[in-house]
């Protein structure tokens, strides 16, 4: 059974709505979202060649539409395994690097199985980086500077978020997530 690309971008607008905008727990996000500035690609993972080179790909959109500030690319199959997603992330980052993006643009990571190093995987403050799908989020450096300069408290984000997972614990968040899943039904 394999979810279907558009299934995914679905799930993955929905968790964006629902789970990031709505409990801020990306205090930048909002604003992208009114301005339809976000940019949702799927593919496939499980050929990690393609999945690079569609990440540059994404680089040279991003060159050339300043209109769009951030891309998600939803990872639909390959990548259940965290310990795979990590591998790639680390080849991503280094591609990025490679390519001379260093500077220009960042990944920030996601999956559904996310687990920050030293925690437990039954740690509710997992949530702040888990979601539908293993994700990608390619990110204008300048951009984020722009918005962290204005925000008033940018260091706080992360402890603030971790306190509000944590609130809402592991069970509710967990359904939440699965909900999420659900809205990309899975192709026969």
């Amino acid at each position: 059974m394999r979810v279907s690309p558009d299934a995914a971008l679905v799930a993955t607008r929905a968790w964006v709505e629902t789970f990031v905008v709505a409990r801020d727990v990306c205090p930048f996000a909002g604003r992208e979202l009114a301005r339809d500035s976000i940019r949702y690609v799927a593919l496939p993972a499980d050929d990690r060649e393609r999945a690079l080179l569609t990440l540059m790909d994404e680089c040279r959109h991003l060159d050339a539409d300043t209109t769009t500030e951030t891309t998600l690319l939803v990872l639909t199959e390959g990548l259940a395994d965290f310990d795979d997603y990590l591998d790639l992330l680390v080849l991503a980052e280094a591609l990025l690097v490679a390519e001379g993006y260093e500077g220009t643009y960042q990944l920030a990571s996601f999956h559904p199985d996310y687990c920050f190093e030293d925690a437990e995987p039954s740690d509710p403050a997992n949530f702040t980086n888990r979601s539908p799908f293993p994700m990608l989020h390619l990110l204008r450096e300048a951009g984020l500077a722009r918005a962290i300069a204005h925000h008033p408290d940018p260091e706080g984000i992360p402890a603030r978020n971790i306190a509000a997972m944590r609130e809402l614990g592991y069970a509710t968040l967990a359904c939440e997530l699965a909900a999420l899943r659900r809205v990309a039904p899975e192709d026969s």
